[in-house]
């Protein structure tokens, strides 16, 4: 089990008991959410320490009972109290919490008041107009949109959760004897933004006993089929998962199958049924003869193509792409010198700056920008300018003394509706790096939105638009502005534009990504973390710009320190 995996259920546990309206408890919900913020904020494996010896109940705010179904989660992975409290709940209560702005009490009190059990029930009574007379009409219009943004991924989960599943699943199967090798593959292969299901490829010399192996499993919660050629489970948390048995002679052409996409698959085979192929699951074949099937690369050579990476087959002109040999060679995480959106304990964050620069040192980093939040962000603590400049200059003396390290002192400045931003400009044209970012009033017409974006970046001290679309997957839907205005106005203005790396955003999208670089603006990939751990989500906006067919040289944070501020001194 993954961090996140243990502290999801202590706090779906925190969410039941306070549906529940065990509010003269708040004591008991209260040591629930702090230990899933604890566990998940660990820098190391719980599973990994506990398995070295060492006691939860160690761990700060983790006592014995806690401890306690910290090793149940472990060893069956889950916990027989959330089993127990989910049975007290009526119907499908907790599915509420995942529309944007209903929590354990709105959630509660739309049961008590209107008898609602399950998003279905939710949607009709707000679309009867049942809502308003309980919240309002301005929140009955919100859970209404919250509902469609919803169901545009309903049933899927996000490329973080779909990654922790594939890491947790990969150590039990690499600990199975019979299993050769297994990869997985479909929409989180190509690091898609959400995922429906998880195909796993696996090559077993033994199939029978492998599948047994695999259903040992703790966090398999039900079993849906178990053949010869696939085993399928439900984990934990509702995600299905197909392992799929190939054969070792067939494994490229299963894998380039399996990972699709449908579109992409479709291209490939009419271009071998140009060239007198047939191409399937199974391999490439000429007539009854199979020309090539064990690796990708085998399959593409024959076909006359360069290998094309996982991210790029969306059929999006890739392979018209690599048949005249102009495929992008695609960033990696490797290539990043820096991070330049981080956040501290000074406002929402759970690190000190110290903590922040000792993380960003030991992922071989040059550069770290602290960029927390600006007084209009009150939910977060933001900084007015007396306070901003108290930060900035505990930032400078803490670079002071680092050798080989470069730390900017910066700031998260929110754009206003008006497209003003809510710190002095004077004392913003004085850091080193300024991320501008829409942090509220979503709901504008476009022609506004634009005009709002365009003046903060005119402004002359933005370095950087943080999170372009503001959006969240599956909460909220997208800004409307015109793009190729803003787009241009970056690249006249020298303003970057991010690729923000938390998994709720992934903003700006793969496909603008493109767009912009063509329109001559430069990006950044940030992780806009909040605590030291969470740097490493990066790795996701790593997968959007390759999805985005971004190079190393479209990004502005892969360049060196030196490199890097020779840019700063000629970009503002």
């Amino acid at each position: 089990m993954e961090n996140s995996q243990i502290a999801t259920v202590f706090a779906e546990i925190a969410d039941i008991l306070e549906i529940l309206g065990e509010q003269d408890n708040a004591f008991r919900i209260r040591s629930y959410r702090n230990a899933a913020r604890t566990i998940d904020a660990l820098p190391d494996r719980l599973a990994d320490l506990v398995a070295g010896g060492k006691d939860p109940a160690d761990l700060p705010g983790i006592g014995t009972s806690l401890a306690g179904k910290i090793h149940e989660i472990l060893r069956t992975g889950t916990c027989g109290k959330l089993k127990e409290l989910r049975r007290q709940l009526p119907g499908h209560l907790p599915e509420l919490l995942q529309v944007k702005g209903i929590g354990p009490q709105t959630c509660k009190r739309l049961h008590d008041k209107l008898g609602i059990k399950s998003l279905k029930d939710l949607k009709g009574a707000a679309e009867r107009g049942k809502i308003s007379a309980i919240l309002g009409e301005k929140a009955q219009q919100s859970i209404l949109k919250g509902l469609a943004t919803l169901e545009a991924v309903s049933g899927r989960i996000s490329i973080e959760k779909a990654t922790v599943a594939v890491a947790a699943l990969g150590r039990h199967l690499q600990a199975i004897a019979t299993i050769r090798r297994w990869e997985a593959a479909g929409s989180c292969r190509r690091r898609c933004e959400t995922i429906g299901d998880l195909d796993i490829l696996v090559d077993a010399s033994d199939r029978a006993k492998a599948a047994n192996d695999i259903l040992h499993y703790a966090p398999i919660e039900r079993i849906l089929a178990r053949g010869d050629e696939k085993v399928s489970v439900v984990l934990a948390g509702g995600l299905q998962v197909d392992f799929r048995f190939v054969k070792p002679d067939a494994y490229g052409a299963a894998l380039m199958y399996f990972t699709g996409s449908k579109a992409h698959n479709i291209r490939l085979r009419k271009r071998a049924q140009a060239a007198g192929f047939k191409l399937s699951e199974y391999g490439l074949f000429k007539g009854e003869k199979r020309v090539a099937s064990r690796s990708e690369k085998d399959i593409h050579k024959a076909l006359t193509l360069p290998w094309i990476p996982p991210e790029l087959r969306e059929d999006r002109g890739e392979v018209d792409a690599a048949a005249a040999g102009q495929l992008p060679a695609l960033i990696e995480r490797k290539d990043l010198r820096g991070d330049l959106h981080t956040h501290t304990n000074a406002t929402d964050g759970a690190s000190t700056i110290e903590q922040m620069v000792a993380a960003a040192r030991e992922r071989g980093y040059q550069y770290l920008a602290i960029t927390d939040h600006s007084k209009s962000v009150t939910v977060a603590h933001g900084l007015d300018e007396k306070a901003l400049r108290k930060h900035v200059g505990r930032i400078r003396k803490a670079g002071e003394g680092l050798k080989r390290f470069w730390l900017l002192a910066g700031v998260e400045v929110d754009i206003l509706r008006d497209g003003r931003l809510d710190i002095d400009t004077a004392l913003l044209a004085d850091l080193d790096w300024v991320v501008g970012s829409v942090h509220s009033v979503f709901e504008m017409p476009e022609d506004k939105m634009t005009e709002r974006l365009l003046r903060a970046v005119e402004s002359g001290v933005l370095d950087c638009i943080g999170h372009p679309f503001s959006r969240l997957l599956g909460q909220r839907g997208p800004l409307r502005f015109d793009v190729d205005r803003v787009f241009k106005a970056c690249a006249q203005a020298g303003v970057c534009l991010e690729i923000n790396a938390q998994p709720d955003r992934l903003d700006l999208p793969d496909v603008y990504c493109k767009r912009a670089r063509q329109m001559g603006v430069t990006l950044v990939i940030s992780s806009d973390s909040h605590k030291a751990t969470g740097l490493d989500l990066i790795d996701y906006g790593v997968g959007v710009a390759r999805r985005g067919w971004l190079e190393k040289k479209d990004v502005l944070n892969t360049r060196s320190a030196a490199e890097f501020r020779r840019y700063k001194k000629v970009s503002r």
